[in-house]
């Protein structure tokens, strides 16, 4: 297995599996990382999911350049439309999304934790979109996922130079990350935001994402017409009664995700 399934409670872990080839992804890890995926949407269990890398030095270095190399012009393309699929997939989803970062994050892994909602990151990993040190171009979403999260000047200082750079950097220059964690604690401070996440609503932390999502990639009137029709959503819930009983009891409530 090139990629691994984990659930704990209601937060499901991806971890790319491949530790011996920097979680490099070749088309068989694309393709069970899509299954995982698409698995994870239709669950109701899975509340949030933490995406991580095996071992300790690389989250993704990004496409697997030996397998790369032997691949037909053709072969090539087909793997470039899968890791679009997947990480539009991953964007998509409608838990909440956390790439812990635990080391390396190069070309497409950086794009997998572009694609995730949000990023922690383990002091002194790196991380960049490399590709046009290879001439190629990030062709799973970078150039567009990039600007939109830290600017078109930034984005465009990184992807034009190649740039490496750290995770404090990450943070402290670029807002590229939320936040920085010792790499032993790094996905237990993953799961304590996941956790902080999961105390509310599980239908309102869905229309919010969704909200949010669908609301960024269009005008400020629209986003409020959207907003409206996400917040109707939570109307009829059991959650949203639960929630106004618990809060005149003076207790927490126990939320069912209806």
């Amino acid at each position: 297995m090139t990629v691994n399934f984990n659930l704990t409670g209601h937060i499901g872990v991806i971890m790319l599996n491949r530790p011996e080839a920097m979680n490099a992804f070749n088309y068989e890890m694309l393709n069970e990382l899509f299954e995982h995926v698409e698995n994870i949407r239709v669950n109701p269990e899975v509340r949030a999911v933490i995406f991580t890398g095996a071992g300790d030095k690389a989250f993704s270095v990004g496409a697997d350049l030996k397998e790369r190399k032997s691949l037909t012009a053709e072969q090539v393309k087909r793997n470039l439309l899968k890791i679009g699929e997947v990480f539009t997939a991953i964007d998509q989803l409608p838990q909440p999304t956390i790439a812990a970062i635990n080391g390396y994050a190069f070309g497409g892994g950086m794009e997998l934790a572009l694609a995730c909602d949000i990023r922690i990151a383990a002091n002194g990993a790196k991380m960049g979109l490399t590709e046009t040190s290879l001439a190629i171009i990030p062709g799973a979403g970078g150039t567009q996922r990039l600007p939109r999260l830290i600017g078109e000047a930034k984005a465009l200082e990184l992807i034009l130079t190649a740039k490496r750079i750290t995770s404090e950097e990450a943070l402290a220059k670029y807002q590229l990350v939320n936040s920085l964690a010792e790499k032993e604690a790094l996905l237990d401070e993953c799961f304590k935001l996941a956790q902080q996440i999961l105390a509310n609503g599980p239908v309102a932390i869905q229309q919010a994402k969704f909200a949010i999502k669908q609301g960024m990639n269009t005008d400020l009137q629209t986003g409020l017409q959207i907003e409206r029709k996400a917040y109707e959503v939570t109307i009829p819930t059991e959650d949203r009664i639960e929630a106004l009983e618990a809060f005149s009891q003076n207790r927490k409530p126990h939320f069912k995700g209806k």
